[in-house]
């Protein structure tokens, strides 16, 4: 396999079968050290490859925004669990993609202010978060079939926790997609037109790879749901035998039958429109049908709270799969993401 230009350089063998974990050497300067300025230095983003024969290969990945935890929290458990013994294939594991992101609990890099899943396909010589795009779409998509990334809510956003995969233009292709969320089996999954960073995101990166790929969003609000961590490890477990990676089910649990809901465009969200910031007061909740002209919120005024609440109204019928989670709220917010009851077939 020709590899692309990279200034990533690894101690981390993906070639060989066994377990191996190290780091992908991202190369930059830093500054302001305690002894000053270093030079020659490098970030460190953790990866671990565990290969055991002939199978297909999955990249594994959480981090992906370093603010989201549960996603994290599911991929040290499954490190924990998971030996190249289990395996028929190769598992390629990323716990914390954007690994400066995640040292600084943000949602983006310190480094660059780069958001990982709007940077693909990156550049080899690029911004750090540039530089770790290419090499995860040049130098791991490449040996991959099925790309798995965890994600969550974040902290500012509390979702109603799902597995995701986007439509596709391939019947086939989306009938195998719709059968791994079958397999990941979480109450409710969502099914979404593309993901909000377009061809920058790390699916559209899959999509020019030809790769599987299925996320998550599970919870947030700055915390790990341990309910959430739960239902994701067991899914991820079902997913990879389901794929043919494990030798053997590693999990007694079935899956849930899942009610599958559509994303609706983001011109459907529901939005505060109170002209004067105040304090969020939701009226529904993660899960919960609202219907067109709900009154679904109230904008409070602190500075004048003798005032009647500005009203958060929703313009479509929906079933509630996010809500915002700062309380302090004004024009513009999005305050509700909604779904509604998939009905594309397969």
């Amino acid at each position: 396999m020709t590899r692309a230009p990279t200034r990533i350089f690894t101690d981390v063998d993906l070639d060989s079968d066994g377990e191996a974990h190290g780091y992908l050497r991202l190369p930059l300067a830093v500054h302001s050290t305690s002894d000053g300025d270093a030079g020659y230095g490098y970030t460190g983003i953790p990866i671990v490859s565990l290969r055991n024969g002939d199978g297909p290969t999955a990249l594994l990945m959480a981090g992906n925004h370093g603010n989201e935890y549960e996603g994290q929290v599911v991929v040290m458990r499954l490190l924990q669990r998971l030996r190249a013994a289990d395996i028929t294939g190769q598992v390629i594991i990323l716990p914390a993609a954007n690994a400066p992101a995640v040292a600084a609990d943000q949602r983006t890099s310190p480094l660059d202010g780069g958001n990982l899943n709007r940077n693909f396909p990156g550049r080899p010589d690029g911004q750090p978060t540039e530089m770790i795009a290419h090499f995860i779409e040049s130098h791991i998509l490449p040996r991959a079939q099925f790309v798995f990334d965890l994600h969550s809510g974040g902290k500012s956003i509390e979702y109603l926790s799902v597995a995701v995969v986007a439509r596709s233009d391939d019947p086939d292709r989306f009938a195998r997609s719709l059968d791994m969320l079958r397999a990941f089996g979480m109450p409710t999954s969502m099914i979404i037109d593309h993901s909000t960073g377009g061809d920058a995101a790390l699916i559209g990166a899959c999509r020019r790879a030809g790769v599987f790929h299925l996320s998550t969003e599970l919870g947030g609000g700055a915390s790990v749901g341990r309910e959430e961590v739960r239902l994701a490890e067991h899914g991820v477990l079902r997913l990879l035998h389901h794929i043919g990676l494990l030798r053997r089910p590693l999990t007694t649990e079935p899956p849930a039958t899942t009610t599958m809901l559509h994303r609706t465009p983001a011109h459907e969200y529901v939005y505060a429109a109170s002209t004067e910031r105040g304090l969020f007061e939701p009226l529904v909740s993660l899960g919960e049908r609202v219907h067109s002209g709900q009154v679904v919120g109230l904008i409070r005024h602190t500075t004048a709270p003798w005032r009647e609440p500005d009203p958060v109204v929703s313009t479509r019928d929906g079933v509630v799969l996010a809500r915002r989670i700062p309380a302090r709220t004004g024009l513009g917010d999005c305050v509700f993401v909604l779904g509604r009851p998939w009905e594309g077939g397969a």
